[in-house]
């Protein structure tokens, strides 16, 4: 393996849902890479496809829902190609996922020390219960919970939503993967605590060269986290590139459009833009471009599909009129 080889490599990757009503095309031809020790933020609206991307990753997409195509190559090698066990043995160890619901995480049965030693100890058996019990309690003081040794010994009933979320994130960084893929972590917790959380994932990736996908909707979060934004909309990736060039200068019309909606966006007393219309059902996408009918800019051109295009370096974009005044107006 070239040491330039990216940690994910996610090619032309499409998860469907066949379902009664018919076919919904959730991840639909989507392509980006996380280098090593990488942060790359995947964003969009709800219903966009951000966590059918994460599950597709990971081997959790379950009937209805089925990966069709693509490839998903973790350090070269394609993780649709393993077997459930081949899967098995990467997840929580060299790959891991935050959940946005920690209960899909913890057992309620079983006491905090006990699910975070099996943890360690199902993909290392050489490690003691006591080392291993050294590490979690390390892990829970990583992500700000106070008095770790008491807290191991309770189970997850006795913690409020947003500790039992960061049990969820200590669990996830107890083996120190190569890949988190984080789904909205940090939706349910305090502002401090959300602060504290970022900072611990940053400096995870930078110390130990530990990649991670990001999923949010929230801008502000991926603004001071990510190096590489990928945009999504209707299960498609509209634009990605480096999070600075990206937010200074987006030129997909929805890209722009989210950003428009943010406060920080706007001058003081303007209205917020707000980007009009519903986005599309995915099992009734249009015919070309999934934004076409909530687009300021869209013509008879964008009734077919537009291909990626690279209309400024650095930067991949799926639009016929993209645009590339930089001193154009957000939100206009």
């Amino acid at each position: 393996m070239s040491a330039d080889t990216p940690t994910l490599d996610v090619r032309e990757l499409k998860t469907h849902f066949f379902t009664k009503a018919g076919v919904a095309r959730a991840v639909d031809g989507v392509s980006f890479t996380v280098g090593k020790g990488e942060v790359v933020g995947l964003v969009g609206e709800s219903g966009s496809g951000k966590s059918v991307t994460g599950f597709s990753i990971i081997g959790l997409v379950d009937p209805p829902g089925r990966v069709v195509s693509g490839e998903v190559l973790y350090n070269g090698q394609n993780l649709l190609d393993l077997s459930d066990e081949g899967m098995r043995k990467l997840r929580g160890d060299r790959i891991a996922m935050i959940f946005q619901d920690p209960m899909m995480t913890l057992n309620p049965v079983l006491r905090v020390d006990t699910q975070m030693v099996e943890t360690i100890r199902a993909h290392d058996p050489s490690v003691s219960k006591t080392d291993a019990l050294a590490r979690a309690r390390d892990a829970l003081g990583q992500v700000g919970i106070p008095a770790p040794d008491e807290r191991l010994r309770s189970y997850p009933h006795q913690f409020s939503g947003g500790m039992r979320q960061r049990v969820a994130i200590a669990i996830a960084l107890l083996n120190k993967p190569d890949l988190i893929i984080a789904d909205e972590p940090t939706t349910a917790l305090d502002v401090t605590i959300q602060g504290q959380i970022l900072y611990e994932a940053q400096k995870l990736c930078r110390e130990t060269g530990t990649s991670m996908i990001w999923i949010t909707h929230d801008l502000a979060v991926v603004a001071g986290l990510a190096d590489k934004i990928c945009v999504m909309y209707g299960g498609r990736i509209v634009e990605q590139g480096g999070i600075d060039d990206v937010l200074d200068h987006p030129v997909h019309p929805y890209t722009r459009g989210l950003l428009g909606s943010v406060p920080g966006h706007n001058t003081r007393g303007q209205r917020l833009y707000q980007i009009p219309g519903m986005a599309p059902s995915l099992l009734n996408l249009p015919e070309g471009c999934a934004f076409q009918a909530r687009c300021p800019r869209a013509d008879s051109a964008c009734r077919v599909e537009p291909e990626i295009t690279k209309p400024v370096e650095g930067r991949e974009v799926r639009c016929f009129h993209p645009h590339l005044d930089r001193n154009e107006e957000v939100g206009a």
